[in-house]
């Protein structure tokens, strides 16, 4: 029988709860919100691994019933449930491998389309779906903050929020650039064509992370929406795009109806990117102090989605592929996640 050692958690769910019980404990808003977020976190994984243990046990007493009474229907819903736990406990294994300091965060993802017009940006389209489609099928939320439509077709550039626990550290293998090589649809020729776009992954800044910015550092405009046309397009000038002087990052956001907000999830956009180029700073004093030799990621090619003369997408970090490039396409990315995750903790 499998058993779920749950008694970490159990310790840390207690000394946060006698926290929570002292009298003082509302004083600092901030510091209680944190708490209790991480909290609401312990006590949710808590509640999924006796879930788990309890469909264990309980397909353990089937199986047994199995083998007295060889009944098929029974074996049937056997089956199944053994596949669905089989999953569960992937998935459980998987999240033993995020450890960063920010991996438990919502993710911040941006697509852009490499060199190419009209064919690069049908290529960022197409891998918005997937991870769109990707998000869905794990349980994520996905909140579209900036779009921009093709002049013809596609996207020049998508930047969206992936909500959820985990999301960043499943998706920060992601980061980097995606090369399609295809039978064109705008080639009247028919010619192959090789595409590139890049993606950028980028942790949510929640509340608990300190970060100063002075604001006669930032500059702020406003305009109007332009979506894909519909509900999209926006008639008053809500959307917001914010410049940061000293290193000229830009965020931008215009699918909310109210200024204010698009303003605070620019802010949150531009607070991410400027935490990143922080860590990276210190990381790239780190390496030249022991002498190493740093890649670049973002022009980096860490995977390439071939669709003629032959099917299949493979990681080029990790040396993982799959020959059904249409499940890929669809989000089956969850192999591709796991061997970027394992390679990562060996390293």
């Amino acid at each position: 029988m499998i058993h779920f050692d749950i008694s970490n958690l159990e310790e840390e769910k207690k000394k946060l709860e006698q926290k929570i019980s002292k009298p003082d404990f509302w004083d600092n808003q901030e510091k209680s919100s944190i708490i209790l977020t991480k909290m609401k976190r312990i006590q949710s994984k808590i509640e999924n691994y006796r879930k788990l243990q309890a469909e264990i046990e309980n397909l353990e007493s089937l199986n047994e019933l199995l083998i007295e009474e060889e009944d098929i229907e029974l074996g049937k819903e056997v089956l199944k449930s053994t596949i669905n736990l089989e999953e569960k406990i992937k998935k459980i294994e998987l999240g033993t491998l995020l450890s960063g300091k920010y991996d438990k965060n919502n993710a911040i993802v941006t697509l852009h389309p490499g060199a190419g017009g009209t064919e690069a940006q049908d290529w960022v389209e197409m891998l918005y779906r997937m991870y769109t489609k990707w998000a869905i099928n794990n349980g994520f939320e996905v909140q579209e903050l900036d779009y921009l439509e093709g002049d013809e077709a596609g996207i020049k550039n998508v930047t969206f929020l992936v909500k959820g626990e985990n999301a960043y550290g499943y998706l920060k293998g992601e980061m980097g650039v995606h090369r399609l090589v295809r039978i064109s649809p705008f080639d009247a020729g028919g010619r192959r064509h090789t595409s590139f776009a890049s993606a950028e992954v980028l942790p949510e800044i929640t509340e608990d992370i300190k970060l100063d910015i002075n604001p006669e550092d930032i500059k702020m405009d406003v305009y109007r929406a332009s979506g894909a046309g519909g509900q999209k397009v926006n008639k008053t000038s809500s959307a917001v795009r914010l410049t940061h002087i000293p290193t000229g990052i830009v965020t931008a956001c215009q699918t909310e109806r109210s200024q204010t907000q698009n303003r605070e999830y620019a802010m949150t956009m531009l607070k991410s990117k400027l935490l990143e180029l922080k860590e990276k700073e210190q990381k790239e004093k780190i390496e030249n102090l022991k002498g190493i030799q740093r890649d670049i990621a973002w022009g980096s090619q860490i995977r390439s989605y071939v669709f003629c003369p032959y099917t299949l997408v493979k990681d080029h970090r990790t040396n993982y592929e799959e020959g059904n490039i249409e499940a890929v396409m669809n989000g089956n990315l969850n192999g591709f996640i796991e061997s970027y995750l394992k390679t990562t903790v060996k390293s």
